[in-house]
């Protein structure tokens, strides 16, 4: 029996093209692995008419997954846990679907007695390292296959390529965007945005297109660092993003064009439209702000820009962000409380309140009225020992440029 192979499958161009080619090439049996991590298709193709896509391009199965909670509950929880903004800007809308598809490959590929898994991606994107390292982490046997960067096809050859073999895919041969979804976000590329001098054409925006001219609050409710609420009513995680997705959208909210790094080395220009993503981080770093204490939320800072960093670097399954969990989820003890945020079209959003009942936050320590409890007089000595130090080196040595320069 011909080699097995589970290909992550999305239901475009290439990875149906790549059933297909790797049929031919290589002699294998392909499984396509379709995971919903919130792509839900539109109107007009249904998961059903992807599968059978699948299956007309030569797949012997198709399996879906419906991975949306855990999409939402483990992965985009641990991003709001931890204000995860790579280079302080993206979300990770990509990269944190990634090791959700990485793990139901490997439990597809052990279902099926595959000895490889598969994946669409090119030899200059990152998502080619987040697909094989994490495969790599969960499954050190298996090998992993990368079709599109061997056969060596244009757009344009794949779209004959599909012509030849009856695959019905729904591609041109001009392709002019590149987007790529799931519940966190949508990310867009190629096409007019390849000129970073370029304003972002908006024909690509579907989430955050300006719908609703009025002002919006709404009020999140945090459990320990999860967004457990929207206005006072209990929902999952999941339909909270949607619904954030859908209200903060309509008032242009949500929307990232930034240069980015990508880890292969090059800079890449990267549009995004996630609204619930900003949003929900956006509520739980001004929490943390009313109820970590200083240093730990200082620390805090510092370490999560590098667990972003390592789940956009294909990281989710290592000891380091192992490690990092730990310390984050210990931090989130007392993050509970609610967060209040105003909208506002075009592409407004502000944090206009917040309150806990483990905020640290203290009115007496923190008024000048009448009803302060600070002890002033303790100042004094404070600020004398605290600047000591200073205060001994310029006795001794004096600072550098002193003097105001001549006029």
């Amino acid at each position: 029996m011909a080699k097995r192979v589970v290909l992550a499958y999305s239901g475009g161009l290439d990875t149906s093209v790549a059933i297909r080619w790797m049929t031919q090439e290589w002699g294998v049996e392909v499984v396509a692995l379709l995971v919903d991590v919130g792509q839900d298709p539109t109107s007009s193709e249904s998961f059903d008419s992807i599968r059978s896509r699948a299956l007309a391009a030569g797949a012997v199965d198709c399996v879906i997954v419906d991975a949306r909670t855990e999409m939402a509950e483990e992965f985009c929880g641990a991003a709001i846990r931890a204000n995860a903004l790579y280079e302080g800007k993206y979300p990770l809308v990509s990269a944190l679907s990634r090791p959700v598809i990485v793990r139901h490959l490997v439990d597809q590929a052990r279902r099926f007695d595959a000895t490889a898994v598969a994946h669409g991606c090119t030899g200059k994107g990152n998502d080619q390292v987040r697909f094989e390292v994490g495969t790599h982490a969960l499954a050190p046997d298996l090998e992993v296959l990368a079709p599109v960067r061997n056969w060596g096809m244009t757009r344009a050859d794949s779209v004959d390529y599909a012509e030849k073999w009856d695959i019905p895919v729904r591609a041109t041969r001009e392709k002019i965007y590149s987007i790529d979804e799931n519940l966190w976000g949508r990310a867009i590329e190629c096409g007019d945005m390849e000129d970073p001098w370029a304003e972002p054409p908006s024909e690509p925006y579907t989430l955050t297109r300006v719908s609703q001219s009025e002002a919006l609050e709404v009020t999140i409710g945090f459990a320990q660092g999860t967004p457990v609420s929207l206005d006072g009513v209990a929902m999952p995680l999941a339909q909270i993003i949607g619904v954030l997705n859908q209200q903060a959208g309509a008032r242009g909210f949500g929307r990232i064009d930034m240069v980015e790094n990508r880890r292969v080395g090059i800079k890449s220009r990267e549009v995004y439209e996630c609204p619930a993503a900003l949003a929900l981080i956006a509520a739980h770093a001004d929490l943390e702000d009313l109820n970590l204490e200083r240093d730990l939320h200082h620390e805090k800072a510092r370490l999560q820009s590098r667990w972003a960093e390592l789940i956009y670097d294909g990281m989710w399954f290592s000891p380091l962000k192992e490690a990092l969990d730990s310390f984050i989820v210990d931090s989130q003890r007392h993050v509970t409380g609610e967060v209040r945020l105003r909208f506002e079209a075009p592409g407004v959003m502000r944090i206009v309140g917040r309150r806990s009942a483990e905020a640290l936050y203290d009115y007496g320590l923190a008024t000048y009225e009448a009803a302060d409890t600070f002890r002033h007089a303790d100042s004094e000595g404070f600020v004398r020992i605290y600047g000591l130090g200073v205060q001994t080196w310029a006795a001794r040595q004096g600072a550098k440029n002193a003097t105001p320069p001549e006029r």
